[in-house]
Order: C-alpha cells, then structure tokens, then sequence
C-alpha cells in the first residue's frame, strides 16, 4: 500500500488526508496542535471568489467554492452530518468616491466573467441585513453577491479529518514535527515525538508553518506570515442575516447567533513595527458596533497567523530539490480546501502532473509584482500603517 503522511490538520490537512484515504493511500496526519484547528480556527472564512484575480485563478476558486456544495452534500447524503457551509448576501460598500468605484469596477469584472453580482440602493440593506444601522452606510449604492456563503471552517476541518479516519487514517494531535528524514535528497518521513514517521509521500500542509517544514528539507518556500485579529460578538437577540464588508470591518455570521468580524487596518497595526493609540481589541469592537450596535462585546478574540505566498497565489506540488516532498499552502485556504486536496491527490496517487496546478508550483519564481487582489488589499493597510 502507498503511504502519506500530512503535516498539518487544519483545513488543508484535512481535505488532503480524506481525499488520500478515499484513495486508498495509507495516511497519517501529524498535527502540531490539538483536536481544535490552529490557523484554520482563526479565519474569517467566506467565499472569497469575488476578490481573486487574475481569471485563472478566479476560476480556480470557483471551481473549489462548487466542489464545498457537492463535497457537503455528499458527506450529509451518506452520515446526515450537518454541514459546514452557509448561503448568505454578500453585502459591500465604500465611503469615499474612490472606494465606491473599486467597488462598481470589480463588480463589472466579475459580471463578464460570469460571477453573479449587482448593485443595489442603499435602501435594501434593510431588508438584507435588518440588523445593520442603515445610517453607518454613507454610500449612494450597494454591491450584492446574493450566492456568498461562509464556512465554519472548524466543522469542515472535524468533518473531513473523522472520514479521513473512517477510511483507516491514523490521526496524530500533539505531534509537532521536529525533523524530516532523508535519504541523500529524498524525503522519506519525519519525526515527530522522538518517533520517527516513514512514508511514501510526505505532504506539507502545516500553514504558517509550511516554510520551516520546508526549511528541514533544504528548501524555502516564499511564503509571508501575516497576523490577523478575528473577534466573536456574544449571541444577539437578532441575528446578522448577511456577511456585510465595509471599508473598516467585514462581519459575518457565526454559530450560536454570534458574529465574527475582521478588520484590515487593524490587522495591519498587529505588525510588529506598527504602533496603535487603542488596543486592536477595543479598535474592533468600536468598528462593528459602529456597523452592528448589537455588536456591544467581544465574547472572544483570537490571533491566527496567515500562511500568505509572496505572490498571493497558492503554492502546490513537489520540490525538484527535495524529492518526496509535496506543500500545498495558500491563503484563503478554507475556500480552496476541496479543490487543491483533490487535484493534490490525484497527482500524488498516479504520478502525472495536475494541468491546473502549473501555474502554482512552490519552485515558481514569486518576485513579480502582486497579481491576487485580496492580497493587494492587505498588502496596501500594511503599507499605510507602516
């Protein structure tokens, strides 16, 4: 029997480790931290198909955001497990002119090419999000994407991991990887817990730890570790019924009739370098009260590390210098999970290179200007709070 192992159980790990046990592989997942997902725990996690560019790779995560609705329906079809995704508007505006354009002009782009997004009046944010102060909209139009969703990322790691297991994975918490064994260049396993881990195939799925997993084969991997604060309201009384992003936070239903929020220009004071006159807590929480005056405490924060390639764009398939090695890390990795897992074991399983995967490799030359638009956007809060 082939065997894998995978380094990392968060969502990547664990859409890897399903689809390389319905594949028949011998899998083992090694997981640094416990039952509870690291980075994928620390997400926002939304369709994020409507700020990917260019088009390849827009359509790549349009491919993946199809593959949750099949993947979900086939996992409640055959357990009657409840899912993991949510249908919900997506809602956005601007307040300047300036941003109220970027808006109209991406939401033309994404109608020629197919993407199903329209433009609104102000007015219908109260029957889309009843709960939203209309008077913290100052724009003179809103930008719809009625088929959104977001994920409970967690749910989907859980869910995915246990069928994995199922299928005869062997799942390792606790078990943070200290080495790589080699054989000359060849990766043959790792160790992890003073025991040592062999293995056909060893897949790099540890996130914002994928580069130094890459480090103990002698390779670098060009991937940025970008902090993020996510914040989680208390249950309200009236739930958010879309996922609303403004220029200052984006929020989003949770479980529990919570709301989880992010915010880019606090996230960008989270740099090291970067100082702030307010706590970034206390910065979130006047951003979604202002939006959602529900939104009056935090029932809790969290800090994730976002595993984001220099380029934006995610990095997939084996090493020419480390043999045995394959990664798969990008961000917005909750969306891309069940595409990048399946076309990853398919070209583990029969040894034929992915098409779709070309223009990913993690041996690509990344020193180009930006092209993922979701990242051009983090990229320019960081620059203005540096």
């Amino acid at each position: 029997m082939t065997r894998a192992l995978v380094i990392g159980a968060g969502v990547i790990g664990a859409a890897t480790a399903h689809r390389l046990a319905e594949a028949g592989v011998g899998v083992t997942v090694l997981d640094a931290g416990g039952r509870t997902p690291g980075t994928s725990s620390a997400t926002f996690s939304i369709d994020v198909t409507h700020l990917k560019t260019p088009h390849s790779y827009f359509l790549l995560n349009r491919r993946s955001a199809a593959l949750h609705r099949e993947l979900e329906h086939e996992i409640h079809a055959s357990t009657g497990a409840v899912g993991w995704r949510h249908p919900a508007p997506l809602v956005q505006w601007g307040h300047t002119e300036e941003e109220q354009r970027i808006l109209r002009a991406r939401a033309e782009r994404l109608a020629g090419w197919g993407h199903p997004c329209r433009t609104a009046d102000p007015g219908e944010l109260r029957t889309l999000a009843p709960a939203v102060d209309p008077a913290s909209c100052r724009a003179t139009e809103l930008v719809v994407h009625d088929d959104a969703a977001w994920y409970d990322a967690p749910l989907l790691a859980r869910t995915l991991l246990d069928r994995a297991a199922a299928l005869g994975a062997d799942i390792r918490y606790d078990s943070p990887v200290t080495a790589l064994l080699l054989d000359g260049e060849r990766v043959r396993g790792a160790e992890a817990r003073g025991r040592r881990f062999e293995a056909d195939h060893i897949v790099n799925c540890a996130g914002p730890d994928a580069g130094r997993i890459a480090q103990l084969a002698g390779v670098r991997l060009p991937l940025l570790q970008i902090p993020g604060l996510v914040g989680e309201s208390v249950p309200l009384a009236e739930p958010l019924r879309a996922i609303v992003a403004t220029p200052g936070v984006d929020l989003r239903p949770a479980p529990g009739n919570r709301v989880c929020a992010i915010s880019w220009p606090v996230d960008a004071l989270l740099a090291p370098t970067a100082s702030a006159d307010v706590p970034p807590e206390a910065d979130l929480l006047s951003r979604c009260a202002a939006i959602l005056p529900a939104f009056r405490s935090l029932g809790g924060t969290r800090i994730g590390v976002r595993p984001v390639p220099e380029d934006g764009l995610p990095l997939v398939g084996p090493h020419l210098q480390a043999p045995g090695l394959y990664t798969i890390t990008t961000h917005s990795g909750v969306t891309l999970a069940p595409l990048l897992a399946a076309l990853a074991a398919e070209e583990i399983t029969t040894s034929m290179p992915e098409p779709t995967l070309a223009p990913y490799r993690p041996d690509r030359d990344t020193s180009h200007p930006i092209r993922d638009e979701s990242l051009a956007v983090m990229s320019g809060h960081r620059a203005a709070a540096g």
